[in-house]
């Protein structure tokens, strides 16, 4: 006789030295938070006035992540996905689905005003990934709870500007014939959505400072970012770059010279060099083209000048246009 999900899970949080992640998140499912894999409370809805109060506290951030979700469904959606965007909570702000889908994901509790955190729900892809500050995956009877075996679930984390976790990206399928492999794929494009609203939000959250990027070595979509002001002071930096240049872990950032970051030697090092080499890759795809180039940057056409100039960049490298 096939041993039963709840046993297994039972069984593997055993131990208080779990041996796996997912084996880590069941223990804690069921010890730390004093939940039974079969016997799941009923889900936590937020009432319509709790959810946009939630909303509300993160109107600016949702209004950015708004194309990037539209964008992201548009990819998944033919496959019967469902995208959802959580708070640092586990609570589901946005949701996208086909209206064909949209009843059985609310049958699943996968809809906005759900609480989907690990404390709720016990292992799963919105809470674990919370819960752990990492991509996850949640494939079927990874789940916690035996009602959730169904679902397969592939997230990524959401830092904010301050370096604090402030969502979750969510991509959820209830269709059988969904593989492990066909899942990889979905948590690409769900971890690169998820960055590019971590990096459109740090952007709105500094205006009128320029935004230094540069790529992370080894993390092709973690992008180092840096605000500084007109007076050439650091006064904002990304989870990435808070880590690379051992900054502040959280919180506001102490504003120092930009120099004293980017390493404004003789000889441009470090950051500099990452700096130069993505204004050189931007105008080489602007073919040049300098308004085009500051565009793809997210910057002004006269920051960009400035920039050329102080990065050794001539004006017209070749046949670089003035546009």
């Amino acid at each position: 006789m096939p041993e039963r999900h709840e046993d297994r899970v039972a069984s593997a949080s055993q131990s208080p030295g779990a041996v796996t992640r997912l084996a880590a998140s069941w223990r804690r499912s069921m010890v730390k938070h004093g939940l039974d894999p079969a016997r799941p409370p009923q889900l936590r809805r937020l009432t319509g006035r709790e959810l946009a109060e939630r909303r509300g506290r993160l109107d600016e951030f949702i209004a950015v992540a708004r194309p990037q979700l539209d964008q992201l469904f548009q990819l998944v959606c033919p496959t019967g996905c469902n995208v959802l965007l959580t708070d640092a909570t586990g609570i589901v702000l946005e949701q996208r689905a086909r209206d064909a889908d949209t009843g059985v994901f609310r049958d699943w509790g996968l809809c906005a005003g759900t609480d989907w955190s690990e404390q709720a729900e016990g292992t799963n892809g919105i809470g674990t990934c919370l819960a752990e500050g990492r991509q996850v995956t949640i494939h079927r009877d990874e789940h916690f709870y035996t009602r959730n075996t169904g679902l397969s679930c592939m997230d990524a984390p959401i830092w904010g500007p301050d370096g604090r976790l402030i969502a979750a990206l969510d991509v959820s399928s209830a269709r059988s014939d969904h593989t492990e492999r066909w899942n990889a794929l979905i948590a690409a494009q769900v971890a690169h959505s998820a960055r590019a609203i971590e990096a459109a939000f740090f952007r709105v959250s500094f205006p009128g400072a320029r935004i230094i990027a540069a790529q992370a070595a080894g993390a092709e979509d973690a992008a180092l970012l840096i605000a500084v002001d007109k007076d050439d002071l650091a006064i904002g930096a990304n989870r990435a770059a808070r880590r690379a240049f051992g900054l502040e872990k959280e919180g506001r950032l102490r504003p120092r010279p930009a120099s004293d970051l980017l390493g404004r030697d003789d000889e441009a090092t470090g950051f500099e060099k990452a700096e130069r080499a993505a204004v050189i890759r931007a105008l080489a795809r602007a073919e040049g083209n300098v308004s085009a180039a500051a565009r793809a940057l997210g910057v002004g056409r006269a920051t960009l000048y400035r920039r050329m100039q102080r990065l050794g960049i001539s004006e017209n490298p070749g046949r670089l246009s003035r546009g």
